[in-house]
């Protein structure tokens, strides 16, 4: 049985009104539940209950005047979504080939299926050598406290100020390459971000903010900073308002972030036109 919400020895509450038993009750799934004298569970909606509650008299009413619900045996299996489809096999190796050259935006109507692609591509990608695999959790992600939160908790570096650039922000971070003594520097580094489209409806501005500051580390890295080289690939996950956002020309899975009157500062940085994006409908790989 799915565990109960609330438990009460010896008392069962009925409508407003309190009723002596001899059980322990239960609140399970919309159910007065009870265990019976062989052992078995036994039950009855609440409402069922609440809708008689002028049946049931104050404490100490006569047994015969009190309204005795039919006792049915309660499954304690959980049900399970049939109707889900799931993602085919062997198709990590397929986008993973995709992120050798571009940033990845992958969308499904589904959560269910949004979630299996994010997950299986993570651990895909986790299992490959000289790899770092740094996942967002983008439900949680509704502002740039909250992206910060999660930043820090998926690379190691000092202090993380509440901002995007200059010293101490999360462009800042993003071009930290921790190392360890023994261990070979990584030479990869994917983001995944779950429910991306969390943030994008929330404010727009700050994403595209965020999606341009972790592009262009990845051009920079990639194209001009002279240490070991380190590519940065971000898969965004989401419904299909990130595809629609991916059609923008003016967004920034197209183009870099303006920058007033200037250049946009990394077209400047990097001397690259615009980042790389490649758009991904997940349903291809689902099964029917």
């Amino acid at each position: 049985l799915r565990h109960a919400v609330t438990k009460v020895r010896n008392l069962a509450f009925f409508g407003g009104r309190v009723a002596k038993t001899r059980s322990v009750w239960h609140t399970c799934n919309g159910l007065a539940v009870w265990r019976t004298g062989d052992g078995s569970w036994t039950g009855i909606p609440w409402e069922s209950i609440c809708s008689r509650s002028d049946r049931f008299r104050a404490v100490g009413a006569p047994r015969s005047r009190a309204f005795r619900p039919k006792a049915f045996h309660v499954m304690s299996a959980l049900s399970r979504k049939l109707d889900v489809p799931s993602l085919t096999s062997d198709w990590q190796a397929d986008v993973a080939q995709m992120l050798d050259e571009s940033h990845l935006v992958a969308w499904a109507d589904l959560p269910d299926l949004r979630t299996q692609f994010a997950v299986s591509l993570a651990h895909f990608l986790g299992t490959q050598r000289e790899t770092e695999v740094c996942v967002f959790y983008g439900k949680h992600i509704t502002d740039l406290d909250s992206f910060c939160h999660q930043l820090e908790r998926c690379l190691p570096g000092p202090h993380l100020d509440r901002r995007i650039h200059g010293p101490g922000g999360a462009v800042n971070l993003l071009r930290a390459r921790p190392s360890f003594r023994g261990r070979i520097p990584s030479k990869y580094r994917y983001y995944i971000w779950h429910d991306a489209d969390v943030l994008l409806r929330a404010d727009a501005r700050l994403f595209s903010q965020i999606v341009d500051a972790i592009t262009g580390v990845a051009a920079e890295a990639e194209y001009v900073s002279d240490d070991l080289l380190l590519i940065h690939r971000c898969i965004y996950v989401g419904g299909p308002i990130l595809d629609v956002y991916g059609e923008d020309p003016r967004g920034q899975f197209q183009s870099w972030l303006p920058d007033g009157p200037h250049e946009p500062f990394w077209k400047v940085v990097t001397g690259i036109d615009a980042p790389s994006f490649t758009r991904y409908a997940i349903n291809r790989v689902a099964s029917r």
